[in-house]
Formats: C-alpha cells, structure tokens, sequence
C-alpha cells in the first residue's frame, strides 16, 4: 500500500471535505440529484449526540484524497453484529495506488476489532472497475438478494400505518 497514506478517523471540521467528496462521488455515479447532504448534517448525523455512522478518512501527503463511511448493523441469523459501508470513495488523481485498498481494510479491521461477522456493501452493476477491485480482495457477491428501500413519501406513508409508539426513537 501506499506509504504517504495516512488513514484516520473523521473530525467535525471535516463535514465540508466529507461534503465535497460525496459530491464528486455521486457525479462519478451519475446520481447528482440525490447528493443532498450538508455540513451540518454530518456534523449531526456523524459526530452529534447519538451518531448514525463513522467515517475515515485518507490523506495523501496531508491532502484529502478519499473516505469511507460506514455504520453498525445485526445479523439476526448469525446473532453477531456487522458492519455496512455505505461509501467507499478515492479521488479520480489518487485512484490506483492503494488508497481504496486502505480504506477498505481499515474498516475491515475496525469490523475485525468489534467482533462482526460480517462486512457488507452494494455496488452500482455498471460499475465494473469497482466490482473486479472487490472480487480481487475476497468479496462475493449476493446474487439471490436485491436492494429494496423506501424513502420520502413511501416511508412517511408506511410510518403512518404503525401501531402506537413503542418509544424506541429517542434511546
């Protein structure tokens, strides 16, 4: 790996770098209008009082040149946590030097450390530098699964229908 590559935990005075990087995540992605995320959500939702998720950060020589963002998740089957990451992202110049390679084994070894079972993420199918990157490093794919979500207007429309509250919202 890349020896002038320092990985680290992200700070609240990262929220803006964070923010730029996403950006330039979501063009390479082709989902720009989905890129809506601030500062301060980040400052909220990664470093506030009950934290959604964690990010790292790469630095080249000092510089930000890529990040990966990730949270705790539960495998009921297993009965051990895990680990997903939601983005992994290099600079399009730092790209092929090691530095996703970092990123990715740091949160493997934060997951390692925290006694998950797992790590797991998704991948955009066109996306085929990425997929042969993970295959190269042991990953498999999940071929009889698919991504299902609901956001705005269907979640607010499911939400609506539960039962009264169980008052789990503000633990």
């Amino acid at each position: 790996m890349n020896q002038n590559v320092n990985v680290r935990p992200c700070r609240p005075d990262d929220a803006e770098t964070l923010v730029a990087m996403i950006r330039e995540l979501a063009t390479y992605e082709k989902l720009e209008e989905f890129a809506r995320a601030t500062p301060d959500d980040l400052r909220t939702h990664l470093f506030g009082p009950r934290p959604s998720a964690q990010a790292i950060m790469a630095e080249h020589d000092g510089s930000p040149v890529g990040f990966a963002l990730f949270f705790s998740t539960f495998s009921t089957f297993r009965g051990q946590p895990g680990l997903y990451l939601e983005d992994i992202f290099v600079r399009e110049p730092h790209r092929n030097q090691g530095i996703g390679k970092a990123l990715l084994a740091t949160v493997a070894r934060i997951a390692v450390e925290r006694g998950c079972g797992r790590l797991e993420w998704s991948v955009l199918d066109w996306n085929a530098p990425s997929i042969a990157f993970y295959r190269s490093l042991g990953a498999e794919p999940m071929a009889d699964w698919t991504v299902q979500r609901l956001h705005e207007e269907s979640l607010a429309r499911l939400a609506a229908l539960a039962p009264s509250s169980l008052g789990m919202t503000s633990e």
